[in-house]
């Protein structure tokens, strides 16, 4: 049985269209989005034994609202998650109660439940240097190591997201001295390129047995096709283990590792947000979190009267 009405899954899919062609949205939150908002509705159709209307669910109350949220939090939702997927129906409904003209203040005023931030978990100066030098070691393929090393490069070097660094194409060869990056929203950024990075790059470009083209995925898979991320994780993956580092050493550690150091350098904040492409200054600031947590730890550990 489908648990959602054609108007509703029409209306679901109009707001999504909304969100890619107007608010710049991913494709990936367009896909966690519908995701939230189909459970959300399936979740109404249950709670009511019958599927619910567009009418229907205008006339939504705190009281299905805490019904909701219950049952969320009963299949062991975490409260960070449940936020998240409120924040979803929240948008959903603020964009149908303009269109429709029905009052959705049930749904606008729940409140979502309270969580601690998770602060960013950068790794240490020298295991970023140790990781991208084990990287190289997991391949017994010239290339294949050349390729890893380079893509870990870009991240802790540039900042950019794994994603962003995989969407670089021939055309971006040889890598210039800046770069101009499309990042989440569609925002667009110019970020320094190291030397190191140029290096690590030149040096997999000229192992690299498939050929360049101007349009093609500059980082190839063993078969020529356009580099999975999961290749990068799992060679992660594998080089955090021998190194002894956490689960959190993942690629995206290597981004926040970048702006953390850059940060314990003397880097000015708002500069920083630019390079990483953070829409709002609030979400860089995390950042200062972190590097007040690390100096608190070195003074505890090495003031005599700490």
């Amino acid at each position: 049985m489908n648990l959602i009405s054609p108007a509703c899954r029409d209306a679901l899919q109009h707001w999504l269209d909304s969100l890619g062609a107007l608010a710049g949205r991913s494709e990936n939150t367009q896909t966690a989005y519908r995701g939230d908002i189909t459970e959300f509705l399936s979740f109404m159709t249950l709670h009511y034994a019958e599927r619910q209307g567009l009418k229907a669910i205008e006339r939504i109350t705190v009281s299905d609202m805490r019904a909701w949220m219950a049952d969320q939090r009963g299949r062991d939702v975490s409260a960070r998650s449940l936020a998240r997927k409120l924040s979803a129906v929240k948008s959903f409904y603020r964009w149908l109660a303009e269109r429709k003209g029905f009052e959705p203040t049930a749904v606008l005023s729940t409140r979502a439940p309270k969580f601690t931030q998770k602060l960013p978990r950068p790794l240490a100066e020298d295991a970023a240097r140790a990781m991208i030098d084990t990287v190289e070691l997991q391949s017994t393929s010239d290339w294949v190591a050349a390729r890893d090393v380079a893509v870990v490069t870009l991240l802790y070097g540039c900042g950019l997201r794994i994603s962003e660094a995989l969407s670089l194409t021939g055309a971006d060869a040889p890598l210039p001295a800046t770069l101009r990056i499309i990042g989440k929203g569609d925002k667009e950024r110019i970020v320094p390129v190291l030397p190191a990075a140029q290096e690590a790059v030149d040096r997999y470009l000229q192992l690299c047995p498939h050929p360049q083209t101007q349009d093609a995925a500059m980082f190839r898979g063993v078969r020529g096709g356009p580099l999975n991320p999961r290749a990068i994780q799992g060679v992660m993956a594998t080089a955090r283990m021998q190194l002894g580092l956490p689960s959190t050493a993942t690629p995206h550690a290597m981004r926040h590792s970048f702006a953390t150091h850059l940060l314990s350098a003397g880097g000015d904040l708002r500069a920083i947000q630019e390079l990483l492409g953070h829409a709002s200054l609030s979400t860089t600031q995390a950042y200062t979190a972190v590097d007040t947590a690390r100096l608190m730890e070195v003074y505890n550990r090495a003031h005599p009267k700490a």
